[in-house]
């Protein structure tokens, strides 16, 4: 007898519930800076990817109310089809001179940049090897691709090297985020990069959370470690994050370029996006490269937090990016110690498996350049252990690294 598929889902639902596992999707009323108001509450947003606070910059609005007076609003057909208008063919030359590649390709979502470079880069003959902490989408892109899937330990070389090894004669592309999207520390690029050299592999970059961040003018985790275009031959960037708008970018060499417009389901077979939205993200490169002051606040709301949860007992994750997690464990307890902040006023969801592996439940506090000093110093007050332990104080127990 054939399964119910419905019944299933809410069997599968049932149990997510029962293991505090259960997402919640909620909507927020409004932005102001850094405060969000959710159910009518204002609290301190320290979850938002908005790195540099250009989400809300008056320049982003201009530029993107003008293209839409031109454009309207959508692109109305996919790229081959006259969705790719003026804006988008600038948009791909600037993030082309900013990232330090020859050519750019726009796609809808980041999700789908990594889909499009796998189905067109791998046959079912061929090898992905991946750090297990990367991205949700380069996983899929792989398992989507039909190609042998192998992960290896977290940032380790040797493994990454042991892995590759298992299918010497195949095609090969080496994926690995930039910036781990869940711990915040940064991909041995170097190494890799020589490992990938030495093996004959491609090595492909998620730059998701590096670009506008990281390296010299924010161009990125690549840019930092020095890499050219040759030892990392193709590089994934998102707009929703420091750059504050929507969509990706594939760069890379316009052999890369090329043929990913000619075999990238998802880049094919999708509407463009917003012409408006090219536009103000054009704005967006530019302040986020040429403001340096943004970066070099962010770098220090980093080092303040990191000081202040030490002298707090706060254990934190190694990271010297945004992304600041404190490890709490169990997914019950992790709910629990958001629900707590923000009864006190500070949205920090918890981040609990499948998007975190089992028993690394945690709060990922995301940093902004829109927050202050005294925002900060708030949220450490309430993170600080009490004098009578409780279960929603697990973090305080855990590792420090």
């Amino acid at each position: 007898m054939r399964p119910d598929l419905l019944e299933r889902l809410a069997v599968a639902h049932a149990e997510r519930a029962h293991a505090a596992l259960l997402r919640r999707l909620r909507a927020v009323e409004s932005i102001d800076g850094a405060m969000i108001r959710v159910d009518g509450r204002c609290l301190l947003n320290f979850a938002s990817n908005d790195y540099l606070g250009l989400a809300q910059h008056p320049a982003l609005r201009e530029a993107l109310a003008r293209a839409a007076a031109r454009w309207g609003v959508g692109a109305s057909a996919a790229h081959l089809l006259g969705g790719h208008r003026e804006e988008h063919a600038r948009l791909e030359d600037a993030l082309a001179r900013w990232s330090g590649r020859e050519r750019a390709l726009l796609f809808s979502t980041g999700y789908m940049a990594n889909l499009g470079v796998a189905g067109a880069l791998l046959d079912a003959d061929d090898l992905c090897v991946q750090d297990k902490l990367n991205h949700a989408s380069l996983i899929d892109a792989a398992r989507l691709a039909g190609c042998t899937l192998k992960r290896f330990v977290h940032a380790d070389i040797a493994s990454a090297a042991r892995q590759l090894a298992t299918k010497p004669a195949a095609g090969a592309l080496l994926a690995t985020d930039g910036v781990f999207s869940m711990d915040g520390d940064v991909a041995p690029l170097r190494g890799l990069a020589a490992l990938c050299s030495r093996q004959r592999a491609t090595l492909m970059v998620d730059d998701a959370h590096g670009l506008g961040v990281l390296g010299p003018g924010g161009a990125g985790s690549v840019a930092e470690a020095g890499l050219s275009q040759d030892e990392v031959p193709v590089l994934m960037g998102t707009l929703g994050k420091a750059l504050g708008v929507a969509g990706a970018f594939v760069a890379g060499s316009a052999a890369l370029v090329d043929g990913l417009v000619q075999q990238a389901r998802t880049f094919v077979y999708t509407t463009a996006l917003p012409p408006a939205l090219a536009a103000a993200t054009c704005t967006a490169i530019d302040i986020a490269r040429f403001e340096e002051w943004r970066r070099e606040r962010l770098l220090r709301l980093v080092a303040h937090f990191r000081q202040g949860a030490a002298a707090r007992g706060i254990r934190l994750l190694d990271s010297r990016t945004p992304i600041q997690p404190i490890l709490v464990g169990d997914a019950a307890a992790a709910l629990a110690l958001s629900q707590r902040l923000e009864a006190n006023g500070f949205y920090v969801p918890a981040i609990r498996p499948p998007t975190v592996p089992q028993g690394a439940a945690r709060l990922r506090v995301a940093l902004s350049a829109l927050h202050a000093e005294s925002d900060l110093e708030r949220l450490l007050d309430a993170l600080a252990p009490r004098a009578t332990p409780s279960s929603s104080e697990l973090p305080f127990a855990g590792r420090a690294e």
